[in-house]
């Protein structure tokens, strides 16, 4: 309704970017959920791996980069452009801009698909794409943003919707900590080292990990759910203060929470329980958000019954809540000590990134679609048993790795009667959850059905659209800024100003996007400066341990192939100070050995053992059979192969350049392996090689990869054994 005497405009919508990002989204979807049933094969049937580029290790990071940003990341990019028009009355502010972010966006994933199973990797979790690639991602940000933001400039409606402060909140922060999580040096084109080492480069690490769940999978998605839910449930939603209250917690609270992941480590303990503690108070923000969107429903339970979009929203936000219980309990240092490197993580990952995410994904393109395509969809029944056949899927899933995760826990940390190890052999574990590994097969299999079902009636939609579409017109009001302080929401923002009076205070802030925007950021680096400074300040107080050494130049090679492998996704390098571990592994971890770790590698998941002991356990020859054939080596395993290995020669020409680098971040290297790196790893692989023959093994292998890799593996945690174990 517009003012009398009050002049009009017509908007058109550009509808033609959504139409592109959902394409994507469905595309990208059904790629990553079809990488991750084939990873979940390869945990039960080895034999799948084929070296050297669809292996576990190269595969793994392609499936979670896949289903993050290409499948969330695209939903997420349509639900924002569809819906910020709608709220600011306003055409995106450059269809150019908007064309640039979607092909570069796809470019990106596209490159992301190509180098990781080809080895290119950063060996960080969630942040494994090399040096260019993280260029091109903060370039294309920085376009979305400036589009974003140049829509709200030159928007027809003052007051900004709660969806947009969600959005505001992922375009700031996500900038922020991928901008400060990927600064590298680069060694070449494809190769990179973390300027941050050891417990400071895990800080940053999960700091940017839990807070890209964080930023990237809930609040752009919240932001959905409060724009989405209210229109195909046709009601208000229920209260804006409680929005107002679970925003404003989840932009600051959220940020501390990332230590968490490091409880036991060598991570200073203050900051692991400062983690936790805001942990545990994330749960009640949560949870009023989970209350505001399922009481959104209240009297419209019985379109739930008949409408599948309201189903998939309802066990979305069902499962929002599920998720924000139980990550603060996992958060809690008792239980996280039986909870960590364990497939109870992989359940509670899953639950949220396809029990919410993806059911809210589905959700909005149902109600989308029809809108975008202007027809009708295809079939809601076949909508329906989409629902029902990933619903039941999902729950498998996580049922089966809640199982998986305690199994592995309680057998980890078994002694018997005699105080010995009650399952010495680890392997013991990976044979005993087998049958659950299957449990979880069929649930994703499931899951994978409902969303090709789901792709098969988009396209059937798609084909029934008209010849040409209608653009979507609206006549708004010219923007005078005027409004009163407590004028109505616009017809697009489903609040209930008619039974809830707005917070004054905070209307003026929805007026005042840029002043909003900067009391975002605020929160978000306030909360994060207050763990980030005291972390590095104590930097340079690490203890230091006389003995530990850096890397030498074919460790340092041989340490890039393991990560390369992707080896860091099945083995951790971390002994906790647990009796369990101390007796399996040998000595905790200390603060001291990580100093020349550039990335760390403490690892999130032990499908095998720990190898932060690695060195001296076993010989050379051993090694080389089990990378041969890791069944000849340890009955039941469930590692790859690698013959690549020892066919691949050395790339001696590299190995400068590495240790230059590795220089150039502080690496005490002696003057020699400045000058000759490549000359000093071909004395002691050559070395390493003719000790290999000596016990067996085959001659002639000094110039091959597995000889870096061996030298790599026997040099872990030797040498806190040189100083006593101090």
């Amino acid at each position: 309704m517009t003012t009398p005497g009050r002049s009009t405009e017509t908007v058109r919508y550009d509808d033609a970017i959504v139409r592109k990002f959902v394409t994507a989204t469905l595309l990208w979807g059904a790629v990553g959920m079809l990488v991750g049933l084939f990873i979940a094969m390869q945990l039960v049937w080895p034999q799948l791996n084929v070296a050297p580029y669809f292996t576990f290790g190269r595969l793994r990071p392609l499936h979670t980069n896949a289903v993050i940003f290409a499948f969330a990341g695209n939903g997420m990019f349509a639900a924002m452009y569809y819906s910020s028009q709608r709220l600011l009355k306003a055409r995106m502010f450059s269809d150019l801009l908007s064309k640039i972010h979607f092909w570069g966006w796809q470019l990106i994933i596209v490159a992301a698909a190509i180098t990781l199973p080809l080895g290119f990797t950063q060996g960080k979790e969630y942040a494994e794409l090399e040096w260019p690639i993280d260029l091109a991602i903060t370039v294309v940000w920085v376009v979305f943003a400036v589009n974003f933001f140049g829509t709200i400039a030159r928007r027809r409606e003052q007051h900004i919707y709660v969806a947009l402060w969600f959005y505001i909140a992922t375009i700031l922060t996500v900038a922020i900590l991928h901008i400060f999580n990927n600064l590298v040096i680069p060694a070449d084109p494809f190769k990179s080292y973390s300027i941050y080492a050891g417990v400071q480069d895990a800080f940053m690490q999960w700091w940017y990990g839990h807070n890209a769940v964080a930023f990237f999978l809930t609040t752009p998605f919240l932001g959905l759910m409060y724009y989405f839910l209210p229109k195909a449930a046709d009601r208000p939603v229920f209260s804006y203060r409680l929005s107002i209250l679970h925003f404003w917690s989840l932009v600051f609270i959220y940020i501390w929470a990332g230590p968490h992941h490091l409880h036991y480590t060598a991570l200073p303990a203050w900051a692991s329980t400062l983690g936790m503690i805001f942990s545990v108070m994330l749960w009640m923000p949560s949870w009023g958000g989970m209350i505001n969107g399922l009481l959104t429903l209240r009297g419209a339970w019985n379109k739930v019954a008949e409408d599948p979009v309201l189903k998939f929203f309802v066990v979305a936000i069902t499962f929002y809540g599920m998720s924000t219980f139980e990550g603060p309990m996992m958060s809690v240092k008792s239980v996280n000590a039986l909870s960590h490197y364990t497939n109870w993580n992989i359940a509670h990952v899953h639950g949220g990134a396809l029990g919410w995410v993806g059911f809210m994904v589905f959700g909005m393109v149902y109600w989308l679609v029809p809108r975008l395509f202007q027809t009708k969809l295809y079939s809601t029944k076949l909508a329906t048993t989409h629902f029902w056949i990933s619903t039941i899927g999902i729950v498998l899933y996580v049922v089966a790795m809640w199982a998986a995760g305690i199994t592995e826990g309680l057998m980890w940390r078994a002694f018997d009667d005699t105080g010995r190890l009650q399952f010495p052999d680890f392997v013991e574990t990976s044979i005993r959850i087998i049958p659950m590994y299957w449990v979880r097969m069929l649930g994703g299999s499931l899951y994978i059905t409902g969303t090709l079902l789901g792709c098969y009636n988009v396209y059937r939609t798609w084909a029934a659209r008209p010849q040409t579409y209608a653009e979507t017109e609206v006549e708004v009001p010219a923007p005078t800024w005027r409004t009163p302080r407590a004028a109505k929401p616009a017809d697009d923002r489903p609040l209930k100003p008619e039974t809830e009076a707005p917070v004054y205070w905070h209307r003026r802030w929805e007026g005042l996007p840029m002043v909003f925007t900067v009391l975002v950021a605020i929160a978000v680096i306030v909360a994060s400066l207050f763990e980030i400074l005291p972390t590095f300040l104590i930097g340079d107080n690490v203890p230091r341990i006389a003995s530990v050494k850096p890397y030498t130049p074919l460790e340092l090679y041989g340490r890039d192939i393991y990560i390369r492998e992707g080896c860091y996704n099945c083995h951790s390098q971390m002994v906790r100070p647990f009796v369990d571990e101390t007796v399996r592994y040998g000595e905790f971890s200390k603060p001291g050995e990580f100093i020349y770790d550039h990335p760390f590698q403490w690892g999130s998941r032990r499908i095998g053992p720990d190898l932060h002991r690695e060195g001296g356990k076993r010989n050379h020859v051993w090694h080389w059979h089990h990378f041969k054939n890791p069944r000849a080596t340890s009955k039941g395993s469930v590692m790859p192969a690698y013959p690549h290995l020892f066919s691949d020669r050395i790339d001696w020409a590299e190995i400068q350049d590495r240790v230059d680098a590795m220089a150039m971040l502080g690496t005490p290297y002696s003057r020699n392996a400045l000058s000759d790196a490549p000359g000093m790893a071909r004395a002691q692989a050559e070395q390493i090689a003719k000790e290999l023959a000596e016990q067996g093994g085959p001659a002639g292998q000094a110039d091959r990869e597995v000889i870096a890799l061996i030298a790599y593996l026997q040099r872990l945690g030797i040498d806190i054994q040189k100083s006593g174990g101090k």
